[in-house]
C-alpha cells in the first residue's frame, strides 16, 4: 500500500508576464529512488509514483504516490522538474493569465492535509511586485572582511584598556602625530602631567628620560593617597 507524501506548494500570477505566472510544487520526500520514479503531468492533472527510503540511514523504502485533479489547467510542455536527494521540485506553467491566486492547487474543495503552503517561496498577492527584487538580493552585506579594518585587529588589547597600545595599528593614526595631525603621545604626556598619571591609558609611547615610566612605577596618583581622617 502506498503512502501520501508531503506536497509543498506556492504560486506567483501575472496577467502579462507568463514567467511570473507559475506555481511551485514541491514533493518534500528524500532519497527518491530515480529508477521508481513515475511522474506524469497533464493540463488538467498531475501524478506521482516512487520508491523512497535509505537503509543506510535506517529510512525504510516505501512507495509513495499521489494523483490529483488542478485547480486550472496548466501548460505542461513549458513546465520543469528537477530530482534532488531530499525533492522533487516542480515549476508549473499555469494557463490563464490573470492576476488572481488560484485560492487552491487541486479541483477538489476542502483541506487536504498532505497538502500545504510552502513559505519559503510563499509571496502574498499584493507583494509580487517586491518579489523578484528581494529573490536577486544578495541579503545581509557580507561581515567578514570588517576583522581587518585597516588594523583594528590590534584593539584585541583593550581588555581593561590598559592595553590600548595596541591602537597603533588602526590604519592610519599612527600617522595622526605628523604635521596637521593631533600627537597623541604629546597630549597623553599632558594628561600625566595634570594628575591623570598612570590611570590614563597608555599608547606605548614614553618621554626620552623616562618620566612616563615614573610615574607608573610611583603608584596612585596623589588624590588617591589622600586617606580620610578619623
Amino acid at each position: 500500500m502506498s503512502v501520501h507524501p508531503e506536497v509543498l506548494w506556492a504560486q506567483r500570477s501575472s496577467e502579462s508576464d507568463e514567467k511570473k505566472n507559475i506555481l511551485y510544487v514541491t514533493v518534500n520526500l528524500p532519497d527518491i529512488k530515480p529508477e521508481s520514479l513515475k511522474y506524469e503531468l497533464t493540463a488538467t492533472s498531475i501524478s506521482f509514483e516512487a520508491t523512497a527510503g535509505n537503509a543506510e540511514k535506517g529510512l525504510e523504502e516505501r512507495t509513495y504516490a499521489f494523483k490529483y485533479d488542478l485547480f486550472a489547467e496548466v501548460v505542461p510542455e513549458e513546465s520543469r522538474k528537477t530530482l534532488s536527494s531530499r525533492s522533487l521540485s516542480l515549476v508549473l506553467q499555469k494557463k490563464a493569465a490573470q492576476a488572481e491566486y488560484w485560492p487552491r492547487l487541486s479541483k477538489e474543495k476542502g483541506k487536504n492535509p498532505h497538502i500545504k503552503t510552502d513559505f519559503s517561496k510563499w509571496v502574498d498577492e499584493d507583494e509580487q511586485e517586491a518579489a523578484p527584487a528581494e529573490a536577486e538580493d544578495d541579503g545581509m552585506p557580507d561581515l567578514g572582511g570588517m576583522g581587518g579594518m585597516g588594523g583594528m585587529g590590534g584593539m584585541g588589547g583593550m581588555g581593561g584598556m590598559g592595553g590600548m597600545g595596541g591602537m597603533g595599528g588602526m590604519g592610519g593614526m599612527g600617522g595622526m602625530g605628523g604635521p596637521g595631525g593631533m600627537d597623541l603621545e604629546a597630549m597623553m604626556k599632558s594628561m600625566g602631567a595634570g594628575g591623570a598619571g598612570g590611570a590614563g591609558p597608555s599608547f606605548g609611547a614614553a618621554d626620552d628620560d623616562g618620566d612616563d615610566d615614573d610615574d607608573d612605577d610611583d603608584g596612585p596618583p596623589p588624590l588617591e593617597d589622600a586617606e580620610p581622617k578619623p
